[in-house]
């Protein structure tokens, strides 16, 4: 054969500086490109050769990467199906005309072929002033091809030696783009891209490990073996019944090399109908972490390295989760980068959100113990998930679990009635009382239990909004912060108390407190309480300090709405009733400064300044 000379078909006059400057969003993509034809080209043959098509043994598929600094070139090789003359000029010549998706239509029952949009292979353009193909076509009589382009309409194609079967493709790196010719480099691309596909990815060699303890250094054996990137049959492409405990746990070591923590429990994910999706999802130590664990879940197409954004394909509150999903019926655009809008989208989501919550729920009934011990790591993913997804509320409201003060979990159900006859308010409303701050509110949640209240444990970064939902979804059921009110009001009952002080005794008591009360920063409210309430106590509107906590998680600043508390005054306390009022006016305003310092103090509100005249004038009080 001749050399010859032509032009590619190609829809527009050059379509090389489009490919280079938006097919895709990184030039490092071109490496995975590259290997997934070669991957497909091994994939072909095995696939041939078991339809008997393939004369004589195929011998061990394997694709081969390696670097010529000196030459300035990257080659991907191969020893797959290889191109005749006719198929390079089909293939290789006309621009979008993918043989993988030819033969997938003419395969499709044996084939997993990666490649589906023919433009791949012109991604070497990014990297390369001149791309040579190499190939040989594995049927008898063929001869060796090589083709050659430098990034423009015109190649020139010609015979070549060639004995083997197989391709090489040969890339001549351009000037602007020698980082791919430092093996640290490809071998980082390899390991990310191409971890886990079918086909052995060989880079180099490594040395042989030893089998002997020798002293003597020099005589070490010098045996080098090809040192391989990849795993060829990956945890989630087995069955699950395949698979022990530690099998999963090394397979999360496999993913994640750096993570110090093992992972809680995983969900083995396995469908052929009505779309194909395998997969494993690790559930990690979360804490009370939402950001830090997100962009954890790999996406693979058929053992490809696609992306580790997932928002298009799994709910905001599963990329909690780790793990892998692999689906060719994930629909990409043609840089293999973005997911594209396809009804398999909400279907695939569907199916793993309601596989989670099926997990979760075979988890709780069948070990309680080990679920409610593992429900300070889930707390956080199941109240997100309820929030994010009705489905997955419907769900999880018979698995989420409220921890009281003593570190008992309950179903939220179960808590309510059990509750129910003490905390029940005049509104025929359950009063949830919580506090996400045991030590600070250790007076207000010592005044509860003398009553006999229970107090849950709310302290994750997400129970403002799920006590908002609880208590949308469950009408019959309020949640009171402990610190909202004096403990007497926390659960309004019909009883009142009757003040001891006459009126003109309690419009005295609010004067002497209004000398001390900023009424900018506080409001002042004299209550008849029980003569054991505190004297003075603050607190805070439960509705003004949710707003206030949920427009801070969410990184705003609440403006117009002052950072305001209530200071309230228990006009049948002693000191107030008696103390107070036959005091003479220095005394009393003393007594009253005294008083509101000491419950500022109490709620951790009293620094500066204010903090040591108090301690100076208590040690004064005691001397």
């Amino acid at each position: 054969m001749r050399m010859q000379k032509g032009n590619i078909s190609v829809q527009t006059e050059n379509i090389f500086p489009i490919i280079k400057k938006f097919l895709y969003s990184d030039h490092e993509i071109f490496l995975r490109e590259l290997v997934s034809n070669a991957v497909d080209a091994s994939t072909k043959l095995k696939t041939l050769a078991l339809r008997g098509e393939v004369p004589g043994e195929i011998g061990n598929l394997r694709v081969e990467v390696s670097v010529d600094k000196e030459a300035k070139t990257l080659t991907i090789r191969d020893n797959g199906i290889g191109m005749t003359e006719e198929e390079v000029k089909k293939y290789l010549n006309q621009v979008a005309f993918s043989s993988a998706r030819e033969f997938l239509e003419k395969y499709k029952e044996d084939a997993a072929i990666i490649g589906n949009f023919g433009l791949g292979f012109y991604s070497a353009f990014m990297v390369a002033s001149q791309v040579e193909v190499r190939t040989k076509s594995y049927q008898p009589g063929s001869v060796g091809v090589t083709w050659t382009c430098e990034g423009s309409p015109e190649y020139t194609l010609g015979e070549n030696d060639k004995t083997d079967r197989g391709t090489e493709v040969i890339l001549h790196i351009a000037d602007d783009s020698h980082e791919f010719l430092e093996n640290f480099r490809i071998e980082e691309l390899l390991t990310k891209y191409c971890k886990f596909l079918p086909i052995e990815i060989q880079f180099g060699t490594k040395p042989a490990p030893s089998t002997e303890v020798e002293e003597d250094e020099d005589k070490k054996s010098e045996e080098l073996l090809p040192n391989i990137i990849n795993n060829t049959n990956p945890a989630w492409r087995k069955n699950a019944t395949e698979l022990t405990d530690e099998d999963y746990r090394n397979f999360y070591r496999e993913l994640y090399p750096y993570s110090y923590e093992e992972p809680l429990f995983w969900i083995h994910l396995n469908i052929d109908y009505p779309f194909i999706l395998n997969g494993i999802l690790y559930f990690p130590h979360l804490g009370n972490n939402l950001e830090l664990q997100r962009n954890k879940i790999q996406l693979y197409s058929n053992q490809v390295y696609v992306t580790d954004n997932v928002e298009n394909i799994v709910p905001e509150f599963l990329r909690l989760l780790h793990g892998v999903i692999d689906s060719p019926d994930i629909p990409l655009n043609v840089s293999r980068s973005y997911l594209q809008a396809d009804s398999n989208v909400k279907k695939i989501t569907t199916y793993i959100t309601k596989k989670v919550a099926e997990k979760l729920e075979e988890l709780f009934k069948k070990d309680r113990a080990g679920f409610d011990a593992k429900w300070k790591d889930l707390g956080v993913f199941v109240k997100y998930g309820m929030l994010s997804d009705e489905k997955f509320y419907e769900r999880g409201i018979k698995f989420a679990l409220l921890e009281d003060l003593e570190g008992k979990f309950f179903p939220i159900e179960e808590y309510i009635e059990s509750v129910k006859p003490l905390q029940t308010n005049k509104a025929d409303k359950v009063v949830l009382l919580y506090t996400p701050f045991p030590e600070q509110h250790y007076a207000q949640i010592a005044a509860c239990k003398d009553r006999g209240y229970s107090v849950l444990k709310l302290d994750q970064v997400i129970d403002n909004h799920f006590i908002q939902q609880l208590e949308t979804k469950l009408t019959n059921v309020s949640f009171v912060r402990v610190d909202s009110d004096t403990v007497d009001m926390l659960i309004e009952k019909e009883e009142k108390k009757e003040s001891v002080l006459s009126e003109s005794e309690t419009k005295k008591v609010e004067e002497l407190f209004r000398t001390v009360v900023s009424a900018s920063e506080a409001s002042l409210q004299l209550k008849a309480l029980s003569p054991e309430e505190q004297p003075v106590v603050i607190t805070r509107s439960e509705f003004m300090r949710r707003m206030k906590e949920m427009q801070s998680m969410q990184g705003g600043q609440f403006g117009g709405f002052p950072d305001m508390y209530n200071v309230v005054v228990n006009t049948n306390h002693a000191l107030i009733a008696n103390k107070l009022l036959k005091a003479e006016d220095e005394a009393a305003r003393e007594t009253v400064k005294y008083l509101y310092q000491l419950a500022l103090l109490n709620q951790g509100m009293l620094k500066g300044e204010d903090l040591v005249s108090f301690t100076a004038k208590s040690l004064k009080m005691i001397e």
